[in-house]
């Protein structure tokens, strides 16, 4: 039994949509292991259109091919590819060398399709460049070879997946007569080693080296003849390579080695997609710093176990926006607000709760620095409690009977930023308006002395009073002594929430009395602001990462078309058509995560740049760029990148492995 057999092939091309033209016309053949068989003819007569289909490259046709006994006629396209990478080598005329890929790796192609560890891939690589007389060009690539040496190289690749037949098409077609006898001589000795060598070919010279010549002409065989005995079998069975898929981290190897090569063509695009991802590494880092100044400044001046209460006017649960909202309508309508004591004895009942203070608040009032005719105004005056951080007084101490503590700002407005910590020990007059019982207008006014200083930074000007004194102040001016709010304080930072819940839950009457706020209340309102101008600013700059998508698009489709040969040649190779859209996919996802790196070399060298230049006026690092954030760089740039390959990959994956070969 013939090793490959075909029987009654007929192929015909389309033309014009309905008009066939015939190419081969009932072709019968059979080929031996050990044989040398010249397919000599003129062009135009079928020969190429035969090697590719016994090579696996068509499969459009009418007949059989059989191998080995069995049919491949109804094979699948991954057991086509199975058939190429296992049984086919390929000798090209023109070489078809993949030009990024030193000689070495050329040859490595075909075995990143076997099992064998990558020490005996790099071993029978350089074994076999050293038979065809290259071990020392193994580091060089295509572009420094001869056409001789070239053909070498393709030798070796077609012989490295250790296939059964190999097909040469026109071997020596662009070489010498010296280069012509050299590679004549070794498929000479690729045929006395036991395997099928068949060779298309227009040379005569070419066609009597062989053991048997097969003339075609029109289509058909016209002549078919030996010149010698094939070669024996060998004695001894060789142990064969065992080929398997291409795995994807060998395609993306692949595709690594081609970013590399085309780095600096490349660069722009990485550039592009790079200055996108940092702009939004950079707001968001923004963000983050802003948030974490706002919080450290909110922190340290309140107690974030304290919990501030005011009255809910409105008799329904409150949600956040509402008790601001109440909080504005105590200015406009202060007697709404005030909470009886009967109410205030409702919150010391809670549990989880270990003080409630009652207390004041003013919207507006003036102080006046005794000997000083200039006064300043304030639009925040506040009884002292348990609500206000242990640092809040950054100069003298907390105010007691009689006393104030006022802001940094105002004193620097009486004494100037240099001799501020002297209005310590003097005396201020305190003036503002006021109601009394029947919710008439009246002028609190009251001498205080000056203990401490605040420093109320972003968050504004701090200025509070003892609540006792204050309780005084306004029974003596005529003014009601009711709380226009209360500081209840929690048994534990972690009980926080719940006491602020238990509150809003409080009921009087059937109504609800109460709204809360936390600390973490006025920095989750502050932090949404703040999140919500990180993500507009974020995702104007993200704009750019659409123009760096098409910008990856239109050079994937570029790489595609300038690297159509060599996808015919890794398909011919045994690679499926997943393997080559990893191939575009791979090199694009490099792209994205080259980008991404780049960005974060910007975004940590201008963000740091930036934060040693406001460190002077904030005291704080104003863009935080956290593992989060790095994170997501990292993923956006890789999702990017790849859906920006699909079509391209797509694209490069439906390509034609014939058309492929024969493109320019």
């Amino acid at each position: 039994m013939a090793y490959l057999e075909l029987k009654n092939i007929h192929k015909s091309y389309t033309l014009n949509k309905t008009e066939k033209f015939p190419v081969l016309k009932g072709i019968d053949l059979k080929f031996d292991k050990g044989e040398f068989v010249s397919i000599l003819g003129e062009s135009g007569g079928g020969k190429s259109t035969l090697m590719n289909i016994i090579g696996g490259l068509d499969h459009d046709y009418d007949g059989d091919v059989i191998l080995d006994g069995v049919s491949t006629r109804d094979f699948t396209e991954k057991q086509m590819d199975a058939y190429r990478r296992e049984t086919i080598g390929f000798i090209f005329q023109s070489f078809n060398l993949i030009s990024h890929l030193t000689v070495l790796d050329n040859v490595l192609v075909s075995l990143d399709m076997t099992t064998l560890t990558r020490a005996e891939k790099e071993q029978r690589a350089k074994d076999l460049l050293e038979q065809v007389g290259l071990k020392e060009h193994i580091k060089k690539h295509p572009n420094q070879l001869s056409g001789g040496q070239k053909q070498r190289v393709a030798i070796a690749r077609a012989l490295a997946s250790d296939p059964e037949i190999i097909i040469a098409d026109e071997p020596t077609g662009a070489l010498d007569s010296k280069n012509t006898d050299e590679i004549l001589e070794i498929m000479e000795g690729i045929a006395r080693s036991g395997k099928l060598v068949i060779a298309v070919t227009h040379s005569e010279e070419v066609a009597h080296f062989g053991t048997r010549i097969v003339h075609m002409s029109d289509g058909v065989i016209d002549h078919d003849q030996a010149n010698r005995e094939k070669y024996p079998a060998p004695t001894e069975k060789s142990k064969r390579l065992v080929s398997k898929k291409l795995g994807v981290a060998a395609a993306y190897k692949n595709a690594y080695k081609h970013t590399m090569y085309y780095f600096w063509r490349n660069f722009l695009i990485m550039l592009g997609t790079g200055i996108g991802i940092f702009a939004v590494l950079l707001f968001s880092g923004l963000g983050n710093g802003i948030s974490a100044f706002i919080n450290q400044q909110i922190n340290s001046l309140v107690n974030p176990s304290s919990v501030t209460v005011m009255k809910n006017t409105s008799g329904k649960q409150m949600s956040q926006a509402e008790f601001t909202s109440s909080i504005r309508q105590s200015s406009a309508n202060p007697a709404a607000m005030l909470i009886k004591p009967s109410e205030l004895a409702k919150l010391k009942t809670l549990k989880n709760v270990s003080a409630v203070q009652p207390g004041y608040q003013f919207s507006q009032y003036t102080l006046t620095l005794t000997g000083n005719a200039q006064p300043i105004t304030g639009s925040s005056l506040q009884t002292w409690t348990k609500a206000y951080a242990n640092g809040t007084v950054k100069s003298g101490t907390k105010p007691g009977k009689n006393e104030i503590v006022i802001d940094k700002s105002q004193a620097q407005s009486f004494l100037g930023a240099k001799k501020y910590k002297q209005i310590i020990g003097k005396t201020v007059s305190l003036s503002f308006t006021w109601i009394d019982s029947k919710q008439q207008p009246v002028v609190v006014k009251h001498d205080l002395k000056v203990v401490g200083i605040a420093d109320g930074g972003q968050a504004g000007a701090i200025t509070a009073t003892n609540y006792s004194t204050m309780k005084a102040i306004l029974k003596e001016a005529g003014a009601t002594t009711d709380a226009s709010f209360v500081s209840v304080n929690a048994k534990s930072i972690n009980v926080t929430k719940t006491v602020a819940k238990e509150v809003n839950d409080l009921k009087i009457n059937g109504k609800y009395a109460f709204g809360a706020i936390t600390v973490g209340d006025i920095l989750n309102t502050v932090s949404s602001y703040v999140k919500l101008a990180t993500n507009v600013l974020a995702a104007i700059a993200g704009i750019s990462l659409v123009v760096s998508a098409l910008m990856i698009i239109v050079s994937m489709y570029m790489s595609v078309s300038e690297r159509t040969k060599e996808i015919g040649v890794l398909r011919a190779l045994g690679e499926g058509k997943r393997d080559i859209s990893r191939l575009f996919t791979g090199e694009s996802v490099l792209i994205g995560l080259f980008s991404a790196v780049l960005a974060l070399v910007l975004a940590f060298g201008i963000g740091g740049l930036a934060n040693k230049a406001l460190y002077g006026l904030a005291k704080a690092n104003m863009v935080i760029i956290t593992p989060g954030n790095v994170g997501f760089a990292f993923v956006i740039a890789i999702v990017i990148s790849f859906l920006a390959a699909l079509l391209p990959a797509r694209r490069a994956a439906k390509l034609d492995p014939i058309e492929s070969l024969a493109s320019e």
